[in-house]
């Protein structure tokens, strides 16, 4: 294996902000000149990414990509784990659906054509790259699952790179998560951590300081950085944990109020993204029927298991509700992906790919029928969407196990390759297509929230944002952020010892 500098990031748990802090070190590395590429061995995660030759990846190494300046391939994510059932998810290796696994199974079964994939990744990107910026996943500390891990030292081991342990200061404890890790881990493991960061600070540092002092002493480890929270980061997020942060509750003071449907296989929720950072805009995840009321938008996101997401929709009253919402004609109606799926008038899995149900009534809103497939369709699409009499060039990604086919004349979406992608009703009120990444197209999206902000007799907002250049802004953001607060200079030093140390062993 060529020797391209590592660095690894792991933590003391999950949602510490491994995947932001790698961001930032891909856009920091890069902005100093090294051709930089992220690496995540294994990942588990509902939110995906489409690589330009149609494969599809964990998201956050495909947003990580884009903060290093290159096009996103499957050697930074070569296995990923969608959970679609309890105890069982899609394995996907190098962008492609391998096999439906239980959890045992794939650790007994799986584990060393993992090992394989893993190392063949490295190298290739050992060749290619001169920064490897690498992302654990949990906690290293997991003792009844270290056997078998081919995410956090064992990854580190196989790339020889050092590794930089972060933990979360807003859940508490952090010192004794930070101890507590380090403690559990294997002797010659521990010796590869050449320091830790402390992450999501808030408050006077000057209070931190005795504790920083004394967990330096008592550790012999190094504080590489206390990086404060950074609200508002227009970077997409991987984890569904982060929708917890967001409200039910409409905010008056926004014009425009968007629902969006949180059902408990939500996928691909960063489609909406580009909401967030309009004016006009409130974006709530709503997951019971109460919560919704009379928003201007309704929003049915992607789903890893559309038929028993849209039976949550039954069960919990959304389903009744937003039916009641289209017949007063108040409310538009918009489905992506699995959520366009369940506008249909049915959905069949007749080989339970999803679920036992073979088959099931969808909302009876749009005149189309879904049959789940074999096969899974990832592709980046691009096409001319129809809209209020207008034409949009817009660009997307697809990710989907089913086929859709319209049941009587109907209007479509977006004229693509050759083909019609996505239903829409006649007055334009209810729209579904498998375009994920719809809303990321700025022409479009203005047009859709003037249209709504027309029916409601508001005037239009001419000059909205663009939301790619909020990306790349953020992008630097983040990193002049971290550079500030983290001690570069000593661990670029601390890599390169790293480095010859693996040379002379």
């Amino acid at each position: 294996m060529a020797k391209a500098l590592k660095l690894m990031f792991q933590g003391t748990n999950s949602d510490v902000g491994k995947s932001v802090i790698v961001t930032a070190f891909c856009r920091i590395f890069a902005q100093d000149g090294y051709k930089t590429v992220p690496f995540k061995s294994q990942n588990m995660a509902l939110n995906s990414y489409i690589t330009v030759d149609g494969k599809e990846i964990g998201r956050a190494q495909g947003v990580q990509a884009e903060a290093a300046g290159i096009q996103a391939t499957t050697d930074m994510n070569p296995i990923l784990l969608k959970p679609n059932r309890d105890n069982q998810s899609q394995i996907v290796v190098h962008g492609k659906p391998y096999k439906n696994m239980e959890a045992s199974a794939y650790r007994k079964e799986f584990f060393q054509t993992g090992i394989e994939l893993i190392k063949e990744s490295l190298a290739v990107l050992s060749e290619k790259y001169e920064r490897i910026v690498i992302e654990g996943a949990g906690s290293p500390a997991e003792i009844n699952l270290n056997d078998r891990e081919m995410v956090n030292m064992r990854v580190a081991r196989m790339a020889d790179a050092p590794v930089i342990l972060i933990g979360d200061i807003e859940k508490g404890g952090v010192f004794a998560s930070l101890v507590g890790t380090l403690q559990l881990m294997d002797p010659n493991d521990r010796d590869r951590v050449i320091g830790v960061i402390i992450n999501k600070f808030r408050g006077d540092i000057r209070l931190l300081e005795s504790g920083l002092t004394w967990f330096e002493e008592y550790t012999g480890k190094q504080v590489l950085g206390v990086i404060p929270y950074l609200e508002n980061l227009n970077i997409d997020a991987e984890d569904s944990v982060i929708l917890n942060q967001y409200t039910s509750v409409r905010n008056t003071e926004k014009e425009l109020d968007i629902a969006v449907i949180q059902y408990p296989k939500i996928s691909n929720f960063t489609d909406v993204d580009p909401f967030f950072a309009e004016p006009d805009c409130h974006v709530r995840f709503i997951t019971r029927a109460d919560q919704l009321h009379s928003p201007d938008i309704v929003i049915l996101p992607g789903s890893k298991n559309t038929i028993e997401d849209l039976l949550f929709l039954r069960k919990s009253g959304i389903a009744e509700k937003i039916v009641e919402l289209q017949e007063k004609h108040e409310t538009l109606l918009f489905g992506i992906c699995g959520g366009y799926q369940m506008l249909g008038e049915k959905i069949e899995d007749p080989f339970a790919i999803e679920s036992l149900h073979q088959e099931i009534e969808g909302l009876h809103l749009l005149p189309i029928r879904t049959t789940i497939t074999k096969d899974k369709t990832t592709l980046s699409s691009n096409g001319l969407l129809h809209l209020n009499d207008k034409y949009f060039n817009v660009s997307g990604y697809e990710i989907h196990m089913g086929e859709t086919w319209t049941t009587r004349e109907s209007r479509g979406l977006i004229n693509t390759q050759g083909r019609t992608d996505g239903c829409k009703t006649a007055d334009e009120r209810i729209i579904g297509t498998y375009f994920h990444g719809i809303f990321h197209n700025d022409g479009f999206r203005k047009e859709l929230l003037n249209q709504i902000r027309q029916g409601k007799g508001l005037e239009p907002i001419h000059q909205r944002v663009s939301f790619n250049q909020l990306r790349e802004e953020a992008f630097d953001l983040l990193a002049d952020h971290v550079r500030s607060h983290v001690k570069l200079d000593l661990i670029e030093q601390k890599m390169e010892e790293f480095e010859k140390r693996g040379i002379t062993q």
